[in-house]
């Protein structure tokens, strides 16, 4: 194989890792920010099932104040009817008597409902929190594991950079200015090998004449439809496929 290939193949598989090397760590960035968010997910959950207790407390404590202010009002209507004398203010007043005591009765009944109520946010809330606390629990330790690749994923890719600036500066300078162009506009997939009679890259049909000078192994050698740079090892078939 011609020395110019055999250094840009190796150059080749040098970018490759360092692509991936390099795809992995723009990664790190998303997985984190969504384990932050199902972390952040799982406490506004909690925060409001709290926040019913919180409300379902509240609502509770008016309905004492209510209840409270109807027996109030009942010791009122109560002590007027001892002081009147008149038979109807005496029946007026014991309608409304009836009416507090009929609107304590249903204000009791409220309260059992939001006393319900309470137990069964209180088991929301228990639920919630351990949700929670497992969720953030994980989220801290694969956090941690993150920021462990992202640091050895960084101090890889530095080694991989800088030996790659020392395989550039091997390849022949007039080979490598075209190599730099077409990983720009090809990617990865730069330096093809030839099989069947077809470009490795863009799978052409290629011409006879550039096969045969690609088995020649004497010059670099280009696809006529991609721009690609061809080689051969023995192992390939040069065939043209049928």
């Amino acid at each position: 194989m011609l020395e110019a290939i055999e250094k840009l193949l190796v150059l080749q598989d040098r970018d490759r890792k360092i692509a991936r090397l390099r795809t992995e760590l723009a990664n790190v960035g998303p997985e984190r920010q969504a384990l932050q968010a199902k972390t952040a997910a799982s406490q506004a959950s909690l925060h409001v099932s709290r926040q019913r207790i919180r409300q379902i407390e509240s609502d509770r404590k008016k309905l004492e104040l209510e209840v409270e202010s109807k027996k109030q009002a009942i010791e009122r209507y109560s002590l007027q009817q001892f002081q009147t004398k008149k038979n109807d203010e005496y029946r007026a007043l014991a309608h409304e008597i009836d009416t507090a005591k009929g609107a304590i009765s249903k204000l009791e009944d409220q309260q059992l409902e939001l006393m319900e109520q309470t137990e069964a946010a209180q088991r929301e809330v228990a639920s919630a929190t351990r949700i929670a606390d497992e969720a953030k629990n994980h989220a801290d330790r694969q956090i941690a594991d993150l920021t462990d690749r992202e640091e050895n994923l960084k101090k890889e890719l530095a080694l991989l950079e800088a030996d790659r600036d020392q395989l550039a500066s091997a390849v022949d300078a007039s080979v490598l200015p075209r190599y730099e162009r077409l990983r720009k506009s090809k990617g990865e997939n730069v330096v093809v090998g030839v099989a069947h009679g077809v470009c490795g890259g863009c799978h052409m049909k290629l011409q006879r004449q550039v096969i045969v000078t690609c088995q020649g192994n004497q010059e670099v050698v280009t696809c006529t439809n991609c721009g690609r740079i061809l080689y051969y090892t023995r192992d390939m078939s040069l065939a043209v496929a049928d």
